[in-house]
């Protein structure tokens, strides 16, 4: 079975826990529901270390059966409904997830995964249950699942009670104007700018780069490459840091994929490789064909990367239509991807070495060091969530590597070079609406991979999602039809 990479100081033991939270009054706990949504509470330490003896606790199931603003699912679904009275699930405490919070007096913190109070399987939908199985049939080929992720976000000089005053409008970005890589920008609320990285290093969060990007208010976050469970553990922490340390501060992050329709969204790029039963980057080349690259690369865009990745890469884009809602699965998200290459956002099957217009980028010698080859997949928006993310990415790749797909697709380059060929490009789905359909189709790629329980629920949500949006009237509509229609 695939470990996380455990965070400092992390208890081996129940002895080493008590140990640990000696001085402590209460601990506070949290798992993530389909949205990536925290959802948690506090327990007093008497209770906690009970409930980590007993290998768990009851949790209420209707995270799983209501939707991010606690609406309950329009239609019943497996894990919590009315015929089982939304039962009670099993948190288990992850002992390797302890962090203290240094914003909360440094309260103890742990992250739980749920698991079926009958059988004590993992719930099917249970975000770092998903990804688990995605990194241990990985382990099961002799690879571990690395990863890191790059968000960005508005930042508004604004409340949770100011924005909802000023009903979501009229919102004060924190600076005005297009400032991406600005020093200067960062100096007119370097408080709140050093906090996120300073906090995030105290709560476990390593960073590798923290700079403006474009936009008004705009901030981008590069969280440092670890294990793909400790890095979506990292994700999902980096946004809950980011909205505390803001409440702090006077300012509201948000990770929402397309705020403004005239300006570029937020992504949530992904990067990943594997690693092999010795530490290699297994996308990388054998020491043999570092030099000239591999004969027998499908394209000239592959000649750095290695057999395996090449497989890996014709997996995820084989698969990629069918797993949309995994990684943009929000209504807003795919408003992001309808300008495509414009706003620096991909909405087709594509790929291309070290191109930042393709749904996948290539990152392989020349231009960084073998150990560091990998993909970086653009298409999510910082909206994901980034269990399912992942799980999508390093399920469709070793997919890939298990059937020995062959690249078939050419290079974005092909496509650039030769404009009548961009009739051939696969595009891909243009609305949640699509997506869903595409993922819960009989037979798709996703119910070959994540299978039918799974797909089964997670779309029931996103479905509940459209439902919702078919049924709203936007601001849009009103001042297009009312006068004139």
């Amino acid at each position: 079975m695939a470990t996380p990479s455990a965070t400092l100081n992390a208890p081996k033991s129940i002895d080493d826990l008590k140990q640990l939270l000696r001085d402590d009054l209460k601990v506070k706990v949290a798992g993530i529901d389909v949205d990536g949504v925290l959802r948690g509470k506090f327990m007093s330490k008497d209770k906690f270390l009970s409930a980590a003896a007993a290998e768990g606790f009851g949790f209420c199931s209707v995270i799983f059966g209501w939707d991010m603003h606690d609406t309950v699912y329009t239609q019943e679904l497996s894990i919590s409904n009315r015929q089982n009275g939304y039962r009670d699930m099993v948190a288990v405490i992850d002992l390797s997830t302890y962090r203290r919070i240094p914003w909360e007096n440094n309260v103890p913190f742990f992250l739980v995964s749920f698991l079926d109070p009958v059988t004590s399987a993992p719930i099917c939908a249970d975000p770092r249950g998903v990804l688990r199985k995605a990194s241990d049939n990985a382990a099961a080929h002799g690879m571990t699942c690395i990863a890191g992720v790059e968000f960005e976000y508005f930042n508004f000089k604004e409340t949770p009670e100011s924005v909802a005053e000023k009903k979501f409008t009229r919102l004060q970005p924190l600076t005005p104007g297009m400032h991406g890589y600005s020093l200067l920008r960062t100096q007119l609320n370097q408080d709140y700018f050093h906090a996120l990285f300073d906090e995030s290093l105290k709560f476990g969060i390593e960073i590798e780069g923290h700079h403006t990007e474009t936009g008004p208010g705009v901030l981008e976050t590069a969280l440092a490459y670890t294990s793909a469970l400790r890095m979506a553990d990292n994700a999902i922490l980096y946004k809950f840091l980011a909205k505390s340390v803001g409440l702090k501060h006077g300012v509201l992050p948000s990770f929402m994929a397309k705020p403004w329709g005239n300006l570029p969204g937020c992504s949530g790029h992904i990067h990943v490789s594997l690693k092999d039963g010795e530490g290699r980057n297994a996308f990388s080349l054998s020491d043999v064909d570092r030099q000239h690259g591999r004969p027998n690369a499908a394209f000239e865009d592959t000649r750095y990367l290695s057999q395996d990745g090449e497989y890996f890469l014709a997996g995820v884009l084989d698969g990629l239509p069918d797993v949309m809602p995994m990684l943009v699965p929000t209504i807003n998200g795919y408003k992001r991807l309808v300008g495509g290459e414009a706003f620096w956002a991909p909405n087709a099957v594509t790929y291309g070495y070290d191109s930042r217009a393709a749904s996948v980028r290539i990152i392989s010698p020349p231009s960084v060091s073998p150990s560091a080859t990998r993909l970086e997949i653009r298409v999510p928006g910082a909206d994901m969530n980034p269990y399912f993310a992942m799980s999508a990415i390093f399920q469709l790749g070793m997919r890939g590597i298990r059937k020995q797909l062959k690249l078939t697709t050419p290079t974005l380059s092909t496509y650039q070079s030769d404009p009548a060929r961009k009739k051939e490009v696969v595009m891909l789905p243009c609305s949640l609406e699509e997506a869903t359909k595409a993922m819960m189709r009989p037979n798709s790629i996703a119910r070959e991979v994540f299978g039918d329980e799974f797909v089964d629920h997670f779309g029931g949500t996103r479905q509940h999602e459209v439902k919702l949006w078919n049924e709203a009237i936007t601001n849009w509509e009103v001042e297009r039809y009312l006068e004139l229609a």
